[in-house]
């Protein structure tokens, strides 16, 4: 069976009665949100204190849902990404990353987005332009960049470095959701993203400070206005990635990724923010704690 055009997708989803249940003023069901994060929160932090090896996996299989994800939302605008080298690229690139470091990551992605050309002519030439770009965009937004996470995991003191990128960048969505519903008043990007606030985007600078100078200190001997800068610089860089993906939703016309977590949506729905932090975060932990 033919999967339908990207119009009949969208007129179907428009005629499904969302789930019933308590929602926020963000339009999600707090509670079931609340129950997945935490769920997703706790798997994530067990793998990472198993083993940092445990972590490189978790990255890849979370970048091959995304890669399938960001297709499926690509496939709404008439982009059909290759879905078969892209994936294995994804996870070619995070392996190399870890193993091999910065050089190793570019290596293997260009050598995906020559694999993904390949496949994607071998299929005939209409539209393949277009479906190679998609597929471009997909390594290099999220797949590229999260190769960073896997390099900042391979450092000394790895398994630090990404309990503190992650609960600062985390402390960010926090801190907006919290002080945008105490105090939003004034609409930062309402075409893009109504519901977020400047007050919210202050709330989480300043959750963001906060938690940075509390862990710097604490996990990677850092001084505290260092972690305070961290979390100063982390939080709009968040607020970017988040926007980003709102626009690119706009653009094609849907409200999420997809529907596979609980209260969130889809899983690059709750990593947009992650995936543009990581290079900074891998770059300024650097300077922090040197090697």
């Amino acid at each position: 069976m033919t999967a339908p055009e990207p119009e009949t997708r969208r007129a179907i989803r428009a005629a499904t009665p969302a789930p019933a249940g308590p929602s926020s003023r963000a339009g999600r069901n707090l509670p079931v949100a609340i129950a997945s994060g935490v769920i997703l929160g706790a798997f994530a932090a067990g793998t990472l204190i198993i083993h940092p090896v445990a972590f490189v996996v978790v990255i890849c299989l979370a970048m091959v849902v995304a890669v399938w994800e960001m297709r499926q939302a690509l496939s709404e605008g008439g982009l059909f990404a290759p879905f078969a080298p892209v994936a294995i690229g994804a996870v070619s690139m995070i392996v190399a990353a870890y193993v091999r470091g910065a050089e190793a990551l570019v290596f293997a992605c260009a050598l995906t987005l020559v694999a993904t050309l390949v496949w994607r002519v071998a299929d005939g030439m209409t539209g393949a332009l277009r479906d190679v770009g998609a597929g471009a965009l997909i390594l290099l937004y999220p797949c590229l960049l999260a190769g960073f996470a896997a390099m900042m995991l391979a450092e000394p003191q790895g398994q630090w470095r990404i309990f503190v990128f992650i609960i600062v960048t985390v402390f960010s969505d926090i801190g907006g959701y919290a002080f945008g519903v105490l105090f939003g008043k004034h609409p930062m990007a309402p075409r893009l993203s109504p519901k977020k606030s400047w007050e919210g985007f202050a709330g989480s600078v300043f959750a963001c400070a906060v938690v940075g100078a509390i862990t710097i200190p604490l996990t990677l001997d850092g001084a505290w206005w260092q972690g305070a800068l961290f979390g100063a610089l982390v939080a709009p860089t968040a607020t970017i990635g988040d926007l980003i993906e709102s626009s690119l939703k706009r653009n094609l016309g849907i409200k999420d990724m997809s529907n596979i977590i609980p209260g969130h949506g889809g899983l690059m729905d709750r990593l947009d923010s992650l995936v543009l932090v990581v290079p900074l975060a891998w770059f300024a932990l650097r300077l922090i704690a040197p090697h």
